[in-house]
């Protein structure tokens, strides 16, 4: 800062602030402020100074400054339009406004500001302009309590939609292992049963444990056979059952699918009899059959319980449960988690296509933050294709950034709405079915609290978001 001086009230009504002030009005605006004229990179307010002043740019240029958390410095564009204005913007509010600066102004060109008390600027809006004020005053709060009380939907909205698609992928494995389980219980029990008889009819020990010695065998064969077909394990399995009701085997056909997943054939039958005498084969042959099944269901109820572990496992990724907000994550560990938690909601006829560059390295960022937006992104790419069409998700990376790319084969952003996609309320969806803040609020998490960028280019029938964000952490992010 250089010089200060007064200002006259026909350079005042140039700036379309004031332009349809009265002269008795610009003369009280000029004597309750000043001129201050900026060099190059000077700081006309600071963020966090006490808010004392409301600033009118009258010539020159000015860049708006914020320090983030997470971002470091945001810049926003530089404007050199006289009347543009900053600081105490809220001061009518009175105890209700920043009592501090919100972000700072940088003279980017030597610059003139008309600098205005916030006292006396909330005293002339609420002397001069009631009304205004009074309406001013119910949108600002108004407005807040809107986009906070949409915001809380939004996130429900979401919230209910993982939720539904969670569940849906955890019934069918859990509904498999509830009926493994019951089936077991009925199989364990009939070979109880099979097992006394046997001990009943006095098979020596020597032969018993040979039929284990078997039954071990075909449990380890179990799903490391050679792939049949269809066909194939049909004819494998008549086969065997008549060559089961030759030796007299009641229930000789319900015996024999068992037995052939695990590779028996009617070769092996004479094993079984060489092993355990003919009297004793019949009781051996079922019991061996019950053994291998409940092998087998013990199998399902394992990979289904996995599968639950798997999906338990991809929730807590997704919310980042037990973990610190701001740490190294690995994007795509964030990204499968976030399509794990949607599989439920992927249409049939829609299929998801990755592409990762594993090359990429952890990234410093607000783990449980950036899955909300993947999951917005993805949101918005299954709506856009409805039934049918392909989901890519890639990554790549270059010297300082990690970038991630998410596109639809959809009908694509109109040209004439490009521009507005990012603006909160926005929405090309019908009334009720959208609250046009899903991407207002990626972009608040991508740009303001990483520090990166997010973008879309489309043309019909592909659509791409791409995200920008820092490899490396902030300074500021640490304190």
């Amino acid at each position: 800062m250089t010089t200060t001086t007064t200002i006259d009230i026909d350079e005042l009504r140039k700036l379309f602030l004031f332009e349809r002030l009265s002269d008795e009005q610009l003369s009280k605006l000029a004597m309750s402020g000043q001129v201050l004229s900026y060099a190059t990179d000077d700081l006309i307010i600071r963020q966090g100074e006490p808010a004392e002043c409301f600033a009118v740019l009258i010539e020159g240029e000015i860049q708006m400054l914020q320090e983030t958390v997470s971002a470091g410095t945001v810049a926003m564009p530089r404007t050199s339009q006289p009347g543009v204005y900053g600081g105490a913007t809220s001061a009518y509010l009175g105890d209700r406004a920043p009592q501090y600066y919100q972000n700072s102004l940088r003279a980017t060109a030597p610059t003139r500001m008309f600098l205005l008390p916030a006292k006396k600027f909330a005293h002339i809006v609420t002397e001069w302009f009631p009304m205004a004020m009074h309406l001013l005053d119910g949108m600002v709060s108004g407005g807040r309590m809107q986009r906070e009380v949409i915001d809380r939907r939004q996130r429900l909205t979401a919230l209910g939609t993982i939720t539904a698609g969670l569940t849906h992928e955890l019934n069918n494995p859990a509904a498999a292992a509830v009926r493994a389980v019951g089936e077991l219980r009925s199989l364990i029990r009939s070979s109880r049963v099979e097992l006394a008889q046997l001990a009943e009819n006095g098979i020596p020990p020597e032969r018993l444990r040979a039929l284990i010695e078997m039954q071990e065998s075909c449990t380890e064969a179990l799903g490391k056979l050679p792939p049949r077909s269809p066909l194939e394990i049909s004819d494998a399995e008549d086969t065997l059952g008549e060559a089961l009701e030759e030796l007299g085997l009641e229930g000789a056909w319900d015996l024999a699918p068992a037995l052939v997943q695990a590779g028996f054939g009617p070769q092996h039958l004479d094993k079984i009899r060489r092993k355990v005498g003919d009297e004793h084969a019949p009781a051996a042959l079922r019991w061996l059959s019950e053994a291998v099944e409940i092998s087998q269901m013990l199998g399902e109820v394992t990979e289904a319980t996995e599968r639950i572990a798997s999906l338990i496992r991809s929730a807590k990724q997704y919310s980042q449960m037990d973990r610190a907000p701001f740490q190294i994550c690995d994007v795509h560990d964030l990204l499968d988690s976030t399509v794990a938690i949607f599989r439920g909601k992927i249409a049939p006829g829609i299929s998801v296509v990755t592409d990762y560059d594993r090359t990429l390295p952890p990234i410093p960022a607000y783990g449980g933050e950036l899955n909300q937006v993947w999951t917005n992104l993805i949101h918005n790419a299954l709506d856009a294709m409805g039934e049918e069409g392909t989901l890519t998700i890639r990554t790549a990376h270059d010297e300082d950034e990690a970038i991630v790319e998410i596109g639809d084969t959809g009908p694509g952003v109109p040209d004439a709405i490009k521009d507005r996609i990012f603006e909160p309320f926005f929405t090309t969806k019908n009334v009720g079915q959208g609250t046009g803040l899903g991407l207002d609020i990626s972009y608040r998490i991508v740009a303001g609290r990483h520090g990166g960028e997010i973008k879309v280019r489309s043309v019909p029938g592909e659509t791409w978001f791409e995200v920008r964000l820092p490899l490396r952490e902030p300074a500021t992010a640490a304190s």
